[in-house]
């Protein structure tokens, strides 16, 4: 079975010179898909973007830890562990090589979550262990991605 994603990107940042020098444009853009929100991206601030929008490698961390979210809350519904409240602070590094390019190393997603009860911290870790195994964003990484969960 195959399942194909469509985003679409416009980049907003044309300041009336378009890209005729380095400086002379801004980094703005926006996600958008069908009557979805917009989401307005930028470069990071440190590449001379706008810091109050989201960054492709802030959205590329966010999207490993809602992806280990959603398969971890599937994987309590299954399991009969009642989850009240989740929460993450995924973190990743990325190297800057000489020649400008870069790429990730690593990723740790740090999930916490509350759940009904005192449900056992062995089959909570079982769990996060499955969701990271199911999900798609990880297994399609170069670089490795950690989980480390809070106890319960």
């Amino acid at each position: 079975m195959h399942h194909h994603f469509h985003l679409s990107l416009r980049w907003t940042g044309n300041l009336g010179s378009g890209t005729a020098t380095y400086r002379g444009y801004s980094r703005d853009h926006e996600y958008f898909a069908g009557d979805k929100p917009l989401l307005p991206g930028s470069s990071d601030a440190a590449f001379r973007g706008d810091a109050t929008r989201y960054n492709p490698e802030e959205l590329l961390v966010g999207s490993l830890a809602s992806c280990h979210m959603l398969w971890f809350l599937h994987l309590c519904a299954d399991a009969g562990v009642v989850v009240e409240r989740y929460e993450d602070s995924p973190e990743a590094t990325l190297v800057i090589a000489p020649d400008g390019g870069g790429r990730f190393t690593d990723a740790v997603l740090r999930p916490r979550a509350s759940f009904r009860g005192a449900p056992d911290a062995a089959l909570i870790r079982q769990l996060h262990e499955r969701a990271h195994e199911l999900c798609f964003l990880a297994n399609s990484m170069n670089f490795p991605v950690r989980v480390e969960p809070a106890a319960p």
